[in-house]
């Protein structure tokens, strides 16, 4: 009785890291500071401090990045951003850019 051996071969499948986004808040003359806190507190998790830090960024700068995601996660943070703002009557706009 002969004992072949069947060598079975799966090719190498590259496994990519997600291109990461920026996720930008801009600055502008209607929504409050405290908003902009409680959303990076709510939504992304920061401690108060850091939120405040960031939020004076946006106010004094224009604009700040405020995460580094993969793209379907900073997508989907944004949209809860926009839509906590628009609930609450703010304007405040959230974009998305490549992280060069």
């Amino acid at each position: 009785m002969g004992t072949d051996t069947v060598v079975k071969t799966r090719p190498l499948v590259e496994v990519k890291e997600p291109p990461l986004y920026r996720v930008i808040y801009i600055n502008d003359e209607t929504t409050t500071m405290e908003f902009v806190i409680e959303t990076l507190v709510i939504i992304f998790n920061y401690q108060d401090k850091q939120a405040r830090l960031i939020t004076d960024k946006i106010h004094h700068e224009g604009s700040a990045v405020v995460a580094v995601l993969p793209y379907e996660i900073a997508e989907q943070k944004g949209i809860e951003v926009s839509i906590l703002a628009k609930r609450n009557g703010y304007p405040l706009v959230v974009k998305l850019e490549a992280d060069q």
